[in-house]
C-alpha cells in the first residue's frame, strides 16, 4: 500500500493515493466534501456516507471528474448494524479499505443543567460510539487484508479550552483523542495509523445556522483573537488530512494534528 520500500520517493509519489480506497462518514457537506474532494484529487477510490442523501448525490457528481470510483451510502450512523454493514459493502465495491475517516459529529448548544439524558446520548452516540465502531469495522478489514491503513478522527480544539462549546460535544472530542492514542498503540503492529485531527472554528453549514441563531458576534470576537486572524475553511482541514493519510505522514501515529489557526499559542 505505501511507498516505504522506495529509498527516496518522489514528492508526487508520497503525496498519491492512487490505488487506495477511503471511506469517509458526513461526507455530504462542509469538512467532509472538502476531505473527499482533497482525496479524490490525490487519485483515491471514495466510500462516503452521510444521513443526506441528496446533498451525498450532488457532490458525488463533480468528484466523478477526477476519474477514480465514488459509491455512497445514506444511513443513520448511530445505527451499529448499518454502520458495520457499510464497512463490508465498502470492501465489496472498492475492494478493501486503506483509509477511514471519522468525520461525523454533532454540536448543538445547551448548557449542562438544561441537558436531557437523551441529548448527551445522541452527541456521544454519533461523535464517539459510531467513530468507535467505524475504527474498528475499518480496522479489521484492514488487518484482515494485511496492507496496513490510516484511521482519522476528528476532534476539536475545544480539547484544549472549557470554553464556548457544550459539555458533551468536549466530552466526546476528549474521547475521540483517548480513543486515536489507543488504537495507535494496538494496531500499529498491524501497519495501521491512527491520527486525530483538531480543528478550531470553521465556516461550514452549521456554523452558518448558529450565526443565524444569534452566535455570529461571538464566532467574530473568537476569531480576532486568533493568530492567523481569520477563520478557518472546510479545505484547510482537508488539506492537513491528506497530509495525515499520505505517505508524508507515514511516521505519524497516536497523535493530534491542531488546525486551528494558532488558537492553541493565543
Amino acid at each position: 500500500m505505501t511507498n516505504q520500500q522506495s529509498a527516496n520517493p518522489s514528492l508526487a509519489d508520497l503525496v498519491s493515493l492512487k490505488g487506495r480506497n477511503g471511506v469517509i462518514t458526513g461526507a455530504a457537506q462542509g469538512i467532509g466534501a472538502a476531505i473527499a474532494h482533497r482525496l479524490a484529487e490525490a487519485g483515491a477510490d471514495l466510500f462516503l456516507i452521510d444521513r443526506d442523501g441528496d446533498q451525498l448525490q450532488r457532490g458525488t457528481r463533480e468528484l466523478a471528474g477526477f476519474g477514480g470510483r465514488v459509491r455512497l451510502a445514506v444511513l443513520d450512523l448511530t445505527d451499529s448494524g448499518a454502520l458495520q454493514a457499510a464497512a463490508d459493502d465498502a470492501v465489496v465495491q472498492l475492494g478493501g479499505i486503506d483509509i477511514w475517516v471519522n468525520n461525523a459529529g454533532i454540536s448543538p448548544r445547551v448548557g449542562v443543567l438544561e441537558m436531557t439524558d437523551e441529548q448527551w446520548d445522541a452527541v456521544l452516540d454519533l461523535n464517539l460510539r459510531a467513530a468507535f465502531i467505524g475504527a474498528r469495522s475499518a480496522a479489521r478489514h484492514m488487518q484482515a487484508a494485511g496492507r496496513g491503513g490510516i484511521i482519522v478522527n476528528m476532534a476539536s480544539s475545544t480539547v484544549k479550552r472549557v470554553s464556548a462549546n457544550p459539555m458533551h460535544y468536549r466530552v466526546s472530542k476528549q474521547g475521540l483523542v483517548a480513543m486515536t492514542q489507543s488504537l495507535a498503540v494496538e494496531l500499529g503492529r498491524h501497519g495501521i495509523r491512527v491520527v486525530a485531527i483538531a480543528p478550531t472554528l470553521v465556516e461550514t453549514p452549521w456554523v452558518a445556522k448558529l450565526r443565524a441563531c444569534g452566535y455570529g458576534e461571538g464566532f467574530d470576537k473568537f476569531v480576532k483573537r486568533l493568530p492567523i486572524g481569520r477563520i478557518g475553511t472546510p479545505d484547510d482541514v482537508a488539506r492537513v488530512v491528506l497530509f495525515a493519510v499520505s505517505d508524508l505522514a507515514s511516521f505519524v501515529t497516536g497523535t493530534m494534528l491542531e488546525v486551528d489557526g494558532g488558537e492553541g499559542c493565543a
